[in-house]
C-alpha cells in the first residue's frame, strides 16, 4: 500500500507540533546543505520546498535546496486528476458518475483503489506525461506499469502544477476542473491536513504523500498545496525521503515548510 492506515496518521498527529527553525536570511542563495542544516534534517533524509508568492511579481518559485527529482508517493493524485479532467475535455464529455466519486475519494481520502482506477483511464505513464507537456511540467516522470506512487518529480515541477490549478494566468485546464481540485483540496480528511498547512494563519488546500521503501524502511514524505499567510497567497511543494518514520518526515516537512514559507516573506 502507498498510503498507510488513517489510524497510522492518527497515531503520530500528537508528534507533529514543534517550533519552527530559524528562517535563512532573506538574502541567502540557499544551497542544499545550508537548507538541510537550517531544518535539521537527519543524516538520512533529504528535503527540498519551493514557495511561489501569487501576489508578488514573481513567476518563479524560490527554492531551498536541490530542486533534484524525489518519488511522488500520493501527491501525484492532484496530477492524475488534473490530467483524468483533461481527457474527459478532450473527449467533450464530463467525468462518469463512478469516475467522479474516484476522484473524490483520492484527493479528500487519499483512495489508493481509486487512484490506481484512474491511472489506468489515462493511460498510465505516457497519458500523465501526454498531460504534464501541457501543464509545463517539464521534470516529471510517470511510474513504471501500475505503481503510480512511484512517479518521479522535483518541487519545481509541482509548483507548475499547482499554479495550473491556482494561478490566475492562463492554463490548460478549465475553469470548472481548476474549482474542482481546488476544492477537494481544500476537503481533505482531517486526519491528513497536515504539511503544508503548517505554514498557513488561515485557508489551505493541500494534498499529501507517504511512503515507506521496502528496500530500506525509509519513509518518503511530501505534502504540496496553496495556503495563505501574512496576507499573501502561496503555492508550496516540499518533497522529502530517507526519513526513519513518518512522524519523523512528517515533522522535517513541516520544520521546511514553515522556514521557506517565512523566509519568502521576509525576502
Amino acid at each position: 500500500m502507498l498510503n498507510r492506515s488513517l489510524s497510522l496518521v492518527a497515531a503520530v498527529a500528537t508528534l507533529l507540533v514543534g517550533a519552527a527553525p530559524a528562517a535563512l536570511a532573506a538574502d541567502t542563495g540557499s544551497g542544499p546543505a545550508d537548507f538541510r542544516t537550517v531544518v535539521a534534517a537527519p543524516d538520512r533524509a533529504r528535503v527540498t520546498a519551493a514557495v511561489l508568492d501569487l501576489d508578488g511579481t514573481g513567476r518563479e518559485p524560490v527554492v531551498y535546496g536541490d530542486d533534484a527529482p524525489y518519488d511522488t508517493a500520493s501527491i501525484v493524485k492532484v496530477d492524475i486528476l488534473a490530467a483524468m479532467l483533461l481527457h474527459a475535455r478532450d473527449h467533450r464529455r464530463a467525468l462518469t458518475a463512478r469516475e467522479s466519486a474516484e476522484a473524490d475519494v483520492m484527493i479528500r481520502d487519499s483512495d489508493n483503489t481509486a487512484a490506481t482506477a484512474l491511472w489506468r483511464a489515462i493511460g498510465e505513464a505516457p497519458g500523465l506525461e501526454s498531460a504534464n507537456k501541457r501543464l509545463g511540467l517539464t521534470s516529471t516522470q510517470g511510474g513504471p506499469g501500475g505503481l503510480w506512487g512511484l512517479t518521479r518529480t522535483t518541487a519545481g515541477d509541482q509548483i507548475r502544477l499547482l499554479r495550473a490549478v491556482f494561478g490566475t494566468g492562463p492554463t490548460p485546464l478549465d475553469t470548472a476542473s481548476r474549482n474542482r481540485i481546488g476544492t477537494l483540496m481544500s476537503e481533505i480528511a482531517t486526519d491528513q491536513s497536515w504539511g503544508v498547512s503548517a505554514a498557513a494563519d488561515s485557508g489551505w488546500a493541500l494534498k499529501n504523500g507517504w511512503l515507506m521503501r521496502t528496500k530500506t524502511d525509509l519513509w518518503d514524505i511530501n505534502s504540496i498545496g496553496r495556503i495563505t499567510s501574512g496576507g499573501h497567497h502561496y503555492l508550496v511543494a516540499v518533497l522529502s525521503d530517507g526519513n526513519a518514520s513518518m512522524a519523523d518526515g512528517v515533522n522535517l516537512v513541516e520544520r521546511a515548510v514553515r522556514t521557506a514559507v517565512s523566509d519568502t516573506e521576509a525576502g
